[in-house]
């Protein structure tokens, strides 16, 4: 039996790990080891997930987190190196961009162990975000490059790799909300519990540095879901690293007359029924904006681009950076009771099959 060393350390990898791991499980060829690198601490950020989604309790905690990225990226480096030597793994099974995905991919090729990559070939061409940096260097390194779209597979052609090495895959997000859609429930007890109704609330997440390490975007998105408050309520379930920069900055202050609930993050079944239930959602996260389309709800999204430029252009997702609050508002209360244009993109909903069949095929 082949090894299978995955390392996850973010919010939306234990979702994606999740499904993959599933199919993992039923494979008898392949036995999967867990690495957590830590990089989400926070119970609600990571420990809820594991029980919630089924997935395995991982093998090992890294407990690495906090830091500049070089500092995080160095200590998961080594951290992981560390545990590769004791493993052995046949491959190492990395997702999307984080640090923690870096780090992995990299501890492995530099032991000559061969790494997958899910969700690769995405790209926003601003090589000025972490994320795009982390996920060129991985997909250059992997011997496996799961894609989850034709645009995906277009940009790895583009960029000159072999065919051989691109397997499109599917969307395991996918995979996942259709799990979850059923998992969920109607929520009915969490919109009490936060006194709003489906369909009349926003929904915000703010997380990326572009706009929480910029003062002036930040200020810019505070300002804007202070006037949408006086429309519907705007529910905000905020990153442990934004909470810190809002009580530094202050800007928190600027909400507290707000209709704007500053909720501690939540586990992903709740998170699925926020989605599901917002009139629009607000958000800079590449994984929300893709739950958006699959609960068929409007999105708005304060970045100056993003990796799911398809779905901008079918009307699904409006792009706008935070530069104004008056654009940023105008733009969501555009996108009230809005949908696009039918897509066919994220593939059939059984991804993770599809990834743990071609690491079971290829590995022997």
């Amino acid at each position: 039996m082949q090894k299978i060393l995955t390392v996850v350390g973010a919010r939306p990898q234990f979702v994606k790990a999740s499904v993959v791991s599933r199919a993992l499980q039923h494979s008898d060829r392949l036995r999967e080891v867990l690495v957590h690198t830590g990089q989400h601490f926070d119970s609600n950020m990571s420990d809820i997930f594991f029980s919630e989604l089924d997935v395995p309790t991982p093998a090992y905690n890294l407990g690495i987190s906090g830091g500049s990225h070089g500092a995080m990226t160095g200590q998961m480096l080594a951290a992981i190196e560390r545990v590769l030597h004791v493993e052995r793994p046949d491959a190492v099974l990395v997702y999307g961009d984080t640090n923690s995905t870096l780090a992995g991919a990299l501890a492995a090729v530099k032991l000559h162990i061969p790494v997958a990559h899910v969700e690769a070939g995405l790209r926003s061409f601003n090589m000025r975000m972490p994320e795009e940096v982390n996920r060129i260097l991985t997909d250059r390194i992997s011997s496996w490059l799961f894609t989850p779209t034709t645009a995906a597979v277009d940009n790895l052609s583009r960029e000159g790799f072999p065919a051989s090495r691109i397997i499109p895959s599917g969307d395991v997000m996918l995979d996942m909300a259709r799990i979850a859609a059923d998992k969920a429930g109607p929520g009915d007890r969490l919109f009490e519990s936060l006194q709003v109704k489906p369909k009349e609330y926003f929904l915000a997440t703010v997380h990326r540095a572009e706009n929480t390490d910029d003062s002036a975007r930040l200020r810019t998105i505070v300002e804007a879901l202070g006037q949408l408050s006086k429309r519907a309520t705007v529910v905000w379930p905020v990153h442990p690293r934004t909470r810190g920069v809002l009580a530094v900055s202050a800007l928190a202050e600027v909400l507290t007359s707000a209709n704007v609930r500053l909720i501690d993050p939540v586990g992903y079944l709740d998170m699925v029924r926020l989605e599901r239930g917002a009139s629009v959602i607000i958000t800079d996260s590449g994984g929300v904006q893709k739950e958006a389309y699959f609960f068929k709800v409007p999105c708005v999204t304060l970045r100056d681009e993003t990796e799911w430029i398809e779905l901008v252009e079918a009307g699904w997702n409006q792009l706008v950076s935070p530069a104004d609050a008056d654009g940023i508002v105008s733009a969501v209360i555009a996108s009230e009771h809005t949908q696009g244009q039918p897509l066919d993109l994220y593939g059939d909903g059984y991804a993770g099959n599809r990834i743990a069949s071609r690491l079971a095929a290829d590995l022997k």
